[in-house]
């Protein structure tokens, strides 16, 4: 069921200066802080005017963005809020189709002529009793639902290719592929884990999939051409226990970071997909035991910083190799924070909290060098194996390869101090 209307406020007050707005959920007193209040997913739409968000209580909010956008006022185009009542809570969202990258689509957004008018923008939803629920954004019709699921569905993902397919993954360990094409027709079923998938992302040139699993600690590669099994990736002797939480392919698909967490620490291991090989760890050690847990990471839509929500700030940026990072919110034990999503265009990043509230931040406006573009624009088509025999000198190939970034960087950003080791 849609409907529109108000159903959050917007507050612009705040001491921290990177946050933009944040828009609270209404709710009546004797529901908040309850479960089921939590805002687990957050999305923009492919072209960025729109962003939806889990608001607790099996409702999704949809709303126009920017928040004050002219084309609200275009009676050809409804703009208006729109929510989605699922009937269970949602965990998991994203729109959909996603067109890959191309001139065409840069000029579509340099121009403003994106899907505003088109009728085909579909969110998937993601709910705790294993179905997923197909909506039409713009008419606000349910499509159809998709039911194979036997838990909780944690994450959605539609390849950047322009397609129909939609990648889900759940609680019952498995991995689902949807041709919505087809009215939702299971393509496959990726089987391999252990026990909960907590995340999945699908590289750049849709040939992979990369999922990670909270309790059994593996981190999985998949074909999305095949449909088969690659490879798990392993490295590092870790003496206490530890749980997985995120993943996220770099934009060019070079790169795979995957997020963990112990009682005393949380760390980013940054991967090659291609050849299995741990390029480098971020990791924060914390003096008390508990609390200290790492829920999303995502990379910036240029690749060159890659965004965390952890239990002690609301947001960090951090350019991976960097000794320091480029943003990170104050200290902040309330922050609640559960996941993040980076706007299209980069400059905003969305935050969701377990009291159903998204937070707007505003983030680095850095220009990447040119070095970073030739090496993003090559790595989006040419793997590593095809990279290692070119006759380069050593230090450019290392750095096309992503080996110029130290192995192991500590950092102690729980602290108002940083100390960083190289």
């Amino acid at each position: 069921m849609c409907s529109t209307g108000t159903n959050a406020e917007l507050q612009q007050t705040s001491s921290d200066p990177a946050l933009v707005l944040e828009l609270k959920t209404r709710r009546p007193p004797s529901l908040e802080g309850r479960a089921g209040c939590e805002t687990w997913s957050v999305d923009f739409s492919p072209d960025g005017a729109w962003f939806a968000w889990s608001m607790g209580h099996g409702i999704v909010w949809v709303v126009a963005w920017p928040l004050d956008s002219e084309d609200s006022q275009n009676a050809e185009i409804d703009r208006e809020d729109k929510s989605f009542s699922c009937g269970h809570p949602v965990w998991g969202l994203a729109f959909g189709p996603r067109p890959p990258k191309s001139s065409a689509v840069a000029r579509q957004a340099k121009t403003g002529k994106t899907s505003k008018g088109s009728k085909s923008l579909l969110l998937a939803t993601g709910l705790e009793n294993g179905v997923i629920k197909i909506w039409n954004v713009l008419t606000g019709d349910a499509v159809f639902d998709l039911h194979g699921h036997e838990g909780v569905v944690r994450d959605l993902v539609f390849p950047q290719n322009g397609t129909l397919t939609l990648i889900s993954s759940s609680r019952d360990k498995t991995l689902r592929i949807w041709d919505l094409a087809q009215k939702g027709k299971t393509v496959q079923v990726l089987s391999g884990h252990k026990d909960w998938i907590s995340s999945c992302c699908v590289s750049s040139d849709c040939s992979m999939i990369a999922s990670v699993g909270r309790f059994d600690r593996m981190v999985c590669l998949w074909s999305l051409r095949s449909y088969t099994f690659i490879r798990k990736l392993t490295g590092g002797n870790y003496k206490t226990l530890f749980l997985l939480s995120s993943c996220d392919f770099s934009p060019d698909g070079a790169v795979l970071a995957t997020a963990a967490f112990s009682g005393s620490s949380w760390w980013i291991d940054l991967w090659d997909p291609y050849t299995a090989e741990k390029l480098a760890t971020l990791v924060d050690y914390f003096n008390d035991i508990g609390q200290n847990q790492i829920s999303s990471i995502q990379f910036s839509p240029n690749g060159l910083h890659l965004a965390m929500v952890t239990d002690d700030r609301a947001l960090r940026i951090w350019e991976p190799g960097q000794r320091g990072m480029v943003m990170q919110t104050k200290s902040d034990r309330a922050s609640n924070g559960l996941c993040c999503k980076y706007h299209p265009q980069g400059g905003v990043i969305a935050t969701g909290t377990r009291d159903g509230h998204v937070r707007f931040w505003r983030g680095p406006r850095t220009v990447p060098s040119l070095c970073h573009l030739c090496r993003s624009i090559l790595r989006q088509s040419v793997s590593t194996h095809q990279m290692e025999p070119l006759p380069l000198p050593k230090r450019i190939l290392q750095y096309l390869t992503y080996r110029n970034i130290p192995e192991r960087l500590k950092t102690c950003c729980s602290s108002d101090e940083e100390d960083w080791e190289g």
